[in-house]
């Protein structure tokens, strides 16, 4: 792409590259740039670009006053956030202006250093597998993963979805919509990447450090209907009723789910049903 200088922002890491500071500081900065790696690059923004996001804002500020999570938008090309809803900068302790000049310095100040270490993994292996996807496709996928959240002495296990919605002229995101909220799960990890309307997903392994391809589970009719009336906070005597099934029927199948979907209880197969799209 051929611009001329005052047409183009300059890189941040060339911005970077004069600045100095303390082993803290340039410790700190070394992790940051494990974030944003060489092959999810975005060297090429123009300005007129840039002009036109403010309709992308307006929507994520819309799309977070109607729902309880915590909503954020990445720009890999100046490597920040341009918008970052309150409730998650309260959800750090921070206010919502410090959690906009930290950017990505609170995955740094507030993720434990076993959870960030993942989260560093899976950035990787996560741009690694999204540049072998046609880029035609790229738009439609999600990555999603569970990892602990701190505010002082406190720890929240958080669910943490990531979708691009804008690719750069070569097929690079350049920014990504992200929303936060508490996790069904009791663990970090649950890393899956997801096509829009497919069963199928690819799940990371953190133990084999690999991406493996999985199929959706097919839940039957009554099951689906178990699982959107118990949504509802429908009890099971409830369920039995609007079902017209016994509830011993009820519990054999709630029973059922949660062997086939390797969960627990009603809140992780809710969630688990859902993050799979499966309902």
């Amino acid at each position: 792409m051929n611009k001329e200088d005052e047409d183009v922002f300059v890189k941040p890491d060339e911005q970077n590259q004069a600045c100095s500071g303390s082993a803290m500081e340039r410790k700190d900065f070394h992790k940051m740039e494990h974030f944003f790696l060489h092959s999810n690059e975005v060297n090429h923004i123009n300005r007129e670009d840039y002009d036109k996001i403010e309709l992308l804002v307006n929507a994520a500020k819309a799309f977070a006053r109607s729902t309880y999570q915590c909503v954020y938008i990445i720009d890999y090309f100046h490597q920040d956030f341009i918008y970052a809803s309150d409730n998650l900068a309260y959800l750090c302790g921070l206010e919502p202006e410090q959690l906009m000049e930290a950017g990505y310095q609170m995955y740094i100040d507030h993720v434990p250093d076993a959870d960030l270490q993942m989260l560093l993994e899976v950035n990787k292996k996560g741009f690694d597998l999204f540049n072998e996807l046609p880029v035609g496709d790229r738009l439609d996928y999600t990555i999603s993963y569970d990892f602990h959240l701190t505010n002082g002495r406190h720890s929240r296990l958080i669910h943490h979805h990531l979708t691009p919605i804008l690719l750069s002229d070569d097929g690079r995101i350049w920014l990504a919509l992200c929303t936060v909220s508490l996790a069904a799960t009791d663990e970090p990890g649950h890393i899956i990447m997801q096509k829009n309307g497919e069963r199928s997903y690819f799940e990371y392994s953190t133990l084999r450090h690999k991406w493996e391809k999985k199929e959706g589970i097919t839940l039957s009719e009554t099951e689906r209907d178990v699982l959107r009336l118990s949504a509802q906070g429908y009890t099971m005597n409830d369920i039995a009723d609007r079902l017209c099934k016994s509830v011993d029927t009820i519990k054999a199948c709630k029973r059922n789910l949660f062997a086939k979907m390797g969960v627990k209880n009603i809140a992780e197969a809710l969630f688990h049903a859902t993050n799979y799209q499966m309902i």
